[in-house]
């Protein structure tokens, strides 16, 4: 139906230039908020009634009367009516509802994808410490930053996926200590475990089995290995450097399990640590001050951010000549930029907020180009886990939270993808494990995917070949269920453009139910497989096109969508 909306809209925009100059260009129509209202509408005539000094509902007459008499409405719109003070409320011929079966068919897994525009985005998400498991939080991070990357991609942006890894700092020498307390033998609640009340770092202090874990594989000398680094321990429990390289590989073998687990590759893994020993941190730091832009202050060196809309100026380079955590931010951004990607977006917790701009203000100072507003965020919410109807807090092997892998070992992975975004990502979510096993119509997840299912079980027993049902004479398609599923195929490329541009791949979660709700509805109202062929095979060819798009959309989800459940 793309090309039928094209038609039609080409001739509304040609005829509403004729009644004013420029007003082609604002040509559009509306999805009627009532179905039975009509298929399109259009609203251009109250926009032009005040401007023509023209009453709007006698305007509406006149371009319905100019739009009926065009070749592309005669062919595919069965009425025009008008409503209210000028509403144009369009209804289309069952064969223009009809042509979008022929292009889904036609498309397949490029159905509602966009050309190639030579633009690069970088989508940096998760980048979560090396110093324990993920937790489900990174879980919701790592699904929304994948399904917004595949939506980049139907847009026909070329993606880069990055992983930023805070291998530098506090949390860093907590691991190692943490480490090689449990490498001597002691363990949480021991005399010398630190404590708040002697160590301001104790609150920090990791306690889950997995340190434990840590250190014995270190005094067995092992070898670990994640996907940028290898490392071999020497077993000295005295090695404090030694304990701290090895302590990371080994956490970064363990995050790749999870994220190979969720199914999720990334194309680089950025090293916050390569911004000091590259000089980038520094060089960024004496670009600042040489362009005025920072100033001393009780032995720290500050930046003008109020300069920049920040609520106050924000310390770069503390007393003790160690920087804030928003300085090295700032110099991965410039990197960012110099490495050619003009559009970034970044995936992070609400608790991130309060960097947003001073790392923005950081960038503006430095004046190397970048514009106002660079880079874009996506900001998520943690996300609350109940089984069994209670709250699950606390898992043994992390210590204090709910991992990732937890969670897909109670559901699935599909499962726990589709979930995490069925909410905006601002939105509070609790996440339902018995929901996500269950097996009935209240799990999202399992509706779609059983609609997708249900038709290749359809498509199975008629044995024939998909392919040979393109060019299918479909106008056996004329029935309310029928039409009102064709509508609901031709929404799928308009709703991932608007998914991309608003970085919202939640809106993909709800249009994947409706689109379930219209095939259930179908499948109940009409035998597929009924004895008249020409019938039979128009409607396998709605069902066919009807599965391709539920695939397409859970496959941006990176849900896999089955052929039997």
């Amino acid at each position: 139906m793309l090309s039928v909306k094209t038609e039609l809209l080409a001739a509304l925009a040609a005829e509403l230039e004729q009644l004013s100059p420029g007003a082609g260009a604002k040509a559009a129509f509306e999805s009627p908020k009532v179905a039975a209202h009509g298929d399109f509408a259009c609203t251009a005539a109250m926009q032009l009634a005040k401007p023509l000094k023209l009453n709007p509902r006698a305007l509406g007459e006149q371009l319905k009367a100019a739009l009926e008499a065009t070749p592309a409405y005669q062919r595919w719109v069965d009425a025009i009516e008008i409503a209210g003070p000028g509403f144009l409320n369009i209804r289309l011929k069952p064969a223009a509802k009809q042509e979008v079966v022929r292009e889904v068919l036609a498309a397949g897994d490029g159905y509602g994808c966009q050309p190639a525009r030579g633009e690069r985005v970088l989508v940096e998400f998760v980048s979560a410490n090396p110093t324990g498991p993920l937790h489900v939080g990174h879980g919701r991070q790592a699904a929304i930053g994948d399904a917004i990357s595949n939506l980049f991609a139907t847009q026909g942006w070329s993606v880069h996926r990055e992983f930023y890894y805070n291998d530098a700092g506090v949390q860093i020498d907590t691991l190692t200590k943490s480490t090689q307390l449990r490498a001597k033998g002691f363990k949480p609640g021991d005399d010398c475990w630190p404590t708040d009340s002697d160590n301001p770092l104790a609150k920090n202090f990791y306690n889950g089995d997995y340190i434990a874990d840590i250190a014995e594989a270190f005094k067995a000398k092992a070898t670990v290995k994640a996907d940028d680094r290898e490392f071999t321990a020497n077993g000295d429990v005295e090695d404090y450097d030694n304990i701290r390289q090895f302590a990371v590989a080994y956490l970064r073998n363990e995050q790749d399990k999870d994220l190979q687990a969720f199914n999720l590759h990334f194309d680089e893994y950025y090293l916050e640590s390569s911004l000091y020993t590259s000089g980038r941190v520094e060089a960024t730091v004496n670009k600042l001050i040489a362009n005025g832009k920072t100033y001393e202050q009780d032995g720290a060196l500050w930046l003008k951010s109020t300069d920049y809309g920040d609520d106050k100026d924000r310390v770069m380079r503390k007393g003790d000549g160690t920087y804030t955590y928003f300085v090295p931010d700032v110099a991965y951004h410039i990197a960012k930029w110099e490495r050619g990607y003009s559009k970034v977006v970044n995936i992070q917790g609400t608790d991130h907020h309060g960097t947003i701009a001073r790392v923005r203000a950081g960038l503006q100072a430095a004046d190397v180009g970048i514009p106002q507003g660079y880079p874009d965020y996506v900001l998520h919410t943690m996300v609350r886990v109940v089984k069994g109807g209670e709250e699950v807090k606390i898992s043994k092997r992390a210590g204090s939270y709910v991992t990732l892998r937890d969670l897909i070992e109670w559901t699935s992975k599909d499962a726990v993808r589709f979930f995490l975004l069925s909410r905006k990502p601002d939105t509070e979510y609790t996440f339902d494990v018995d929901l996500a096993v269950a097996q009935n119509n209240d799990n999202p997840v399992y509706y779609v995917q059983y609609a997708h299912a249900r038709i290749c079980s359809v498509l199975t027993a008629w044995g024939g070949e998909v392919t040979s049902l393109q060019g299918t004479d479909l106008s056996a398609l004329e029935g309310p269920q029928a039409q009102a599923l064709m509508l609901q195929l031709a929404k799928y490329p308009e709703m991932l453009t608007a998914a991309a541009e608003g970085e919202a791949p939640h809106d993909v979660t709800f249009y994947l139910r409706d689109l379930a709700a219209s095939y259930h509805s179908y499948y109940d109202a009409e035998r597929i497989l009924v004895d008249d062929d020409a019938v039979k095979r128009a409607r396998l060819a709605l069902i066919a096109a009807t599965a391709q798009v539920l695939h397409n959309g859970l496959a941006v989800l990176g849900v896999s969508a089955p052929r039997r459940m």
